[in-house]
């Protein structure tokens, strides 16, 4: 064989950044990254196409407010069946019921339900429309070389082997990553023995638009059943069953008609999509292997019961992505990009905990696991309380990145601890204040591609001169400072409070300065802020700081 052919976007300065991988995890690095004017090649070993069925179904509120910015997170909301309720039974009795809240006008509802062919689809559309993203179809990498300059990729391509040069690479290549075994990271975990059956069929129901999950179920005795409403009157089933399960043999003795409609009665209805699957927990042991990163499924494998699965996979590309643009822009040092394994990875621990807890319920490891577990169930009927300790599932929630080493801790002595929501190294809540022309204004709406100074002032004067001195001293990486006041005239920079709505989400402390990350988390808080310290937030936010400490004087 002949010497490699050089594809024609060789280059570093044209593609800083090559995406392994076309699911919704590679599709919204490719987006993300765009976002912030980073060029990538995205390369997809299969031809070009869109996962079937269902899948990944949940999407969590956080990561539509990330695909808003990629030009997704609407789309996703308005095509979605949104979803406040979760149910839980034991066989057919409901033991509890979980609200998530409503959804205020303009804002994203906590969970929508649109299935992972839908999600990629809409992705996939923007990444065809984004010119900053090049994506390659029936590319297979098949080996890899790093340096300290950069990776050399070995690629097979329909018109024959190529090699490509990148200063950075991320693998986004799934369960069975290529990415992960050529720079050889271990994937610990396990593979659990139960299988679990899917049915997507079309049906009138009566359905309510609410997740239900059953324990013990008449319909699957000594197992579960969880139920969700998909868009266009189509019904997600699983059913946890033995390993030994086939999905033709199913459908070819009419058990798969008899289990459906044990669950929805004598009704019409139409397979859509059919699938079985056994779940696997499995977390990398490095997310960074010098300038190649994993990013989903490469970097952590966990059970479906929660969400957890594409949502954090989408927060890891979000959380990697406004780091590599500092990188490649040379307004962060290197340093930074260890802080993507420093922040997902605890993240992807945080799930696998959440999930494992929630199988060793499901499915006790142990006989003595099964009794207690069953007693649980039986007594928590006539015994209300016990049942805090049935677990159906903790749904998806964003990792607070309270130990990141570019989080700064507020002092001893600031002010009030805030609520939850707006704890440092969470992602900051929203509120809308009024705008310029008397328009409300979405604080997450102000937050680019860039670090948002978030000050809430006294009164007018207050604003006006953290304003100026945020002007005076301004950091070198893109920070937009927006001040809000509880009364008077609104600006292009500034919000007025008419609602009060800042107040409650961030427990409004005059004086105080809140730093927020291009991924929305909050990075600082101070009290009686002065602009003349946004430098020195920004620096540590974008680990300037720590690089500059460990610099030769």
């Amino acid at each position: 064989m002949g010497p490699a052919a050089e594809v024609a976007v060789e280059t570093p300065q044209e593609f800083p950044v090559l995406v392994v991988g076309a699911g919704p995890v590679g599709l919204t690095t490719a987006l993300a990254l765009a976002s912030y004017g980073v060029r990538c090649a995205l390369v997809e070993t299969e031809p070009r196409h869109v996962c079937d069925g269902s899948r990944s179904i949940v999407v969590q509120k956080h990561t539509m407010e990330l695909a808003e910015r990629i030009g997704a997170g609407r789309t996703l909301a308005d095509e979605g069946v949104t979803w406040s309720t979760a149910r839980t039974y034991f066989r057919t009795t409901e033991l509890f019921h979980v609200k998530l809240g409503e959804t205020a006008p303009g804002r994203y509802p906590p969970f929508v339900n649109i299935p992972q062919r839908r999600v990629e689809e809409i992705l996939l559309a923007e990444v065809e429309r984004q010119p900053l993203v090049t994506l390659l179809w029936s590319h297979t990498v098949e080996d890899l070389d790093q340096d300290d300059a950069g990776v050399t990729v070995q690629v097979a391509t329909p018109e024959g082997p190529s090699r490509l040069r990148v200063p950075y690479l991320v693998g986004c290549d799934g369960g069975h990553s290529a990415v992960r075994d050529l720079v050889g990271v271990g994937f610990p975990g396990y593979t659990h023995g139960d299988r679990f059956l899917i049915a997507d069929i079309r049906a009138d129901l009566p359905f309510p638009d609410e997740r239900r999950f059953f324990f013990d179920p008449p319909w699957n005795p000594g197992r579960q059943v969880l139920v969700h409403p998909q868009p266009d009157k189509v019904w997600r089933i699983d059913w946890q069953v033995p390993s030994d399960v086939d999905v033709e043999e199913e459908r070819r003795t009419g058990r798969l008609d008899r289990r459906i409609r044990q669950v929805i009665g004598d009704v019409d209805y139409e397979i859509a999509w059919l699938s079985q699957y056994t779940f696997a927990q499995r977390l990398a042991e490095r997310f960074r292997v010098g300038r190649v990163f994993l990013a989903g499924d490469a970097a952590h494998l966990m059970s479906v019961f929660g969400a957890r699965g594409m949502n954090s996979g989408m927060q890891d590309a979000v959380n990697l992505s406004w780091k590599l643009w500092l990188a490649t822009s040379v307004l962060a040092p290197d340093a930074l990009l260890d802080t993507y394994e420093a922040e997902r990875r605890p993240a992807a621990s945080e799930n696998l905990r959440v999930t494992e807890a929630t199988m060793r319920f499901m499915v006790p490891p142990s006989r003595v696991g099964w009794l207690l577990r069953n007693a649980i169930l039986r007594l928590s009927l006539p015994v209300p309380r016990l049942r805090r300790y049935v677990n159906s599932g903790k749904l998806s929630q964003p990792y607070v990145y309270a130990d990141s080493p570019i989080v700064a801790a507020p002092a001893p002595d600031a002010g009030p601890a805030v609520g939850a929501a707006a704890q440092v190294g969470a992602v900051a809540p929203d509120a809308t204040g009024m705008g310029p022309n008397g328009e409300r204004v979405r604080m997450l709406d102000l937050v680019g591609a860039n670090f948002t100074a978030l000050y809430l002032a006294r009164d007018p004067v207050d604003a006006d001169r953290f304003g100026k001195e945020a002007a005076e001293h301004r950091p070198e990486v893109p920070t937009r400072v927006v001040t809000v006041v509880p009364s008077g005239e609104p600006g292009p920079d500034r919000l007025v409070d008419d609602h009060g709505e800042f107040a409650a989400a961030f427990e409004s402390v005059p004086g105080r300065l809140y730093l927020i990350r291009p991924d929305t988390h909050i990075a600082a808080r101070l009290d009686d802020a002065t602009g003349q310290v946004l430098p020195l937030l920004v620096g540590q936010a974008t680990a300037r700081n720590a690089a500059a400490a460990g610099a030769p004087h």
